[in-house]
């Protein structure tokens, strides 16, 4: 009956496709590893050489003790000498190995990191959204490095293990067969406690691994809010969830402690008998003369040896878990829809072309409906030229971010397509390209908030555009009106800027952000709300700077106040789910109800 319910056991496991989804991860983690096989067996070979090593000593050990039982003093000498260079070799093997291997681990690291960070830039937006930036740092970090280590590690270790393992079998079979008995004592319980350990071992991951990300998610987003946590006095509250979330972490990790400490005590008890076992048939088979005193101390060497290489490999069963775990998280996110880059040279081609004529912008037709299942546009048009202003307007919520994330191929209509095309409306049957992620080198993007990076302000101004000169950064400076500030300060556009715009206010930050979006000189300029924190005047005084630039730029704002609109080309609403464009008479009422 037992037999019968482990064989269902297994068979359910396999129907609920988890052998598969092992077999899937294996094969994701060996696209990494193949790119480091003589890494791989660089490190392998410093393994075997040391088990060699090991090994050698330890019949030299049989040798010394044998001579010295046996009085022949002047074999001690040479089998000391022998025995001190071996010990020797062995400590600069483990050294050089331990150097090899972390540099090597390292350079692994580092290249895997690069290669899943460049990925997830590329993971289509909206599918990246539904994680939580903590749960990807969790995953980029831990995970990334746990496959990085295993790489390297997993395949020499089970040939190193396993060529350590079948050697010193190898010579307890030459020297006494019956000592073999006692090297395989433990071996059944060693694999009973693993399959324990194993399957205990695939549930803590997992809760290790949420509880992980929703620790990192936590603190990541508390720091980051922190001014709205003092703001609302909110320390006490946030405090207590930090303790409540620690309280979980520490009581599943001495949950999975107390079962490896018990697993390692049946382990070394396992082990105590087995070499108590082997200390007695070794005295007796001394005693009757069989073996000598070198021959059974070699023997109680090996079956240490024999025992711990089977502890090793059984231990390697976890590390497949554990690794099959991480790249499961990892696959998670780089099998999500990819950003399409296949026209980014014609791209190039294109703006290298047009940009100083200007480019025109046009959504034909567009609908969306978001992954939740809110749909936004049904049938929307919109245009906009060079030298134009182009307002959004209307309420929160009625999709004014939404076309501009269309705009940027962040999000991709169902039906419907977006096209860029040399500027002006005569040009509309000119050559054109599609509207997709390898146009967003065409705009210059200020979204809402405040989106300055830690560093000085000509860094920040550099970060778009690294070949710009101080004149040009201040030039930016003075269209956004941010000038008049910035030159007041002692170090002018060196000046630091602290994280999220620290040591700003919201306005000066806004004209920042729009001063760093026109130094790019972009063909298109977009402008989310990236004036709510400017009073009027300045709003209209940035403007109508935009305006009077004789870069030829295609403009798009959003805005809740209307207060703008007459200086604008043409203003759309956002009504019934389409782009509907509004006379003049309608701009009015909108200024006047305001």
């Amino acid at each position: 009956m037992e037999k019968k319910g482990k064989l269902s056991f297994f068979i359910k496991r396999i129907k609920e496709g988890r052998l598969k989804e092992m077999m899937n991860q294996t094969m994701w983690i060996y696209q990494y590893a193949r790119h480091y096989w003589v890494a791989m067996i660089f490190y392998t070979l410093l393994g075997l050489v040391g088990t060699v090593i090991g090994l050698g000593s330890s019949v030299l050990s049989k040798d010394l003790v044998d001579i010295i039982t046996g009085h022949k003093t002047g074999a001690v000498v040479k089998v000391f000498c022998m025995m001190i260079g071996l010990n020797i070799g062995t400590s600069l093997m483990n050294q050089i190995s331990s150097y090899v291997s972390s540099w090597i681990r390292m350079k692994v690291d580092s290249e895997i990191k690069a290669d899943i960070f460049s990925k997830i830039l590329v993971t289509d937006w909206e599918s990246l959204t539904t994680y939580h930036t903590g749960d990807l740092l969790t995953r980029w970090n831990s995970d990334a490095s746990n496959i990085s280590s295993g790489v390297l590690n997993f395949v020499p270790n089970m040939v190193i293990y396993s060529f350590r393992f079948f050697s010193a079998f190898a010579i307890v079979i030459y020297y006494d067969a019956s000592f073999a008995i006692f090297a395989f004592l433990g071996i059944p319980a060693s694999l009973l406690l693993s399959k324990t350990l194993m399957r205990r071992m695939v549930n803590n991951n997992k809760r290790s691994a949420a509880l992980g990300a929703k620790l990192s998610g936590f603190n990541q987003e508390t720091f980051a809010n922190i001014q709205t946590i003092k703001a609302f006095d909110l320390l006490k509250l946030y405090v207590a969830r930090l303790k409540q979330i620690q309280r979980e972490f520490i009581d599943m990790s001495l949950e999975f402690q107390r079962m490896s400490i018990g697993t390692s005590l049946l382990l070394s008890t396992v082990g105590l008998l087995v070499s108590y076992a082997s200390y007695g048939w070794g005295i007796y088979r001394v005693w009757s003369g069989a073996i000598s005193y070198g021959t059974m101390t070699m023997f109680l060497s090996m079956t240490g040896t024999l025992t711990g290489s089977v502890n090793s490999l059984t231990s390697l069963v976890p590390t497949a878990i554990s690794l099959t775990t991480s790249a499961g998280r990892l696959m998670d996110i780089l099998e999500m829809p990819r950003e399409d880059y296949s026209q980014d040279e014609e791209t190039a081609n294109f703006m290298k072309k047009y940009r100083k004529k200007g480019i025109s912008i046009e959504l034909k037709k567009i609908s969306y409906t978001y992954h939740t299942g809110t749909e936004v546009f049904d049938g929307a048009d919109f245009v906009a030229h060079p030298h134009e202003i182009v307002a959004l307007v209307g309420p929160s919520g009625e999709g004014k971010t939404t076309l501009l994330r269309i705009l940027l191929a962040l999000l991709l209509p169902k039906e419907g397509k977006g096209v860029l095309y040399d500027g002006g409306e005569e040009a509309r049957s000119s050559q054109h390209v599609d509207l997709t992620p390898a146009a967003r080198k065409m705009f210059s993007y200020v979204p809402q908030g405040n989106t300055m990076f830690s560093g000085t302000i000509a860094e920040n101004m550099r970060n778009v555009n690294p070949d710009a000169t101080d004149e040009e950064i201040i030039e930016a400076l003075k269209m956004a009106c941010a000038w008049e500030f910035v030159e007041k300060l002692p170090a002018g556009i060196q000046s630091e800027i602290k994280e999220r715009g620290g040591g700003f206010s919201e306005g000066q930050a806004q004209r920042l952000s729009i001063a760093r979006s026109l130094l790019r000189k972009s063909p298109i300029l977009m402008m989310d709300e990236a004036t709510s924190a400017l009073d009027i005047a300045t709003e209209r005084k940035v403007l109508k700077n935009i305006m009077k630039d004789e870069y030829p730029r295609t403009c798009i704002v959003t805005t809740h106040r209307p207060t703008v609109l007459n200086i604008c080309n043409r203003v759309y609403a956002i009504r019934d789910k389409k782009c509907k464009v509004l006379d003049e008479e309608e701009i009015q009422q909108m200024i006047h109800d305001f």
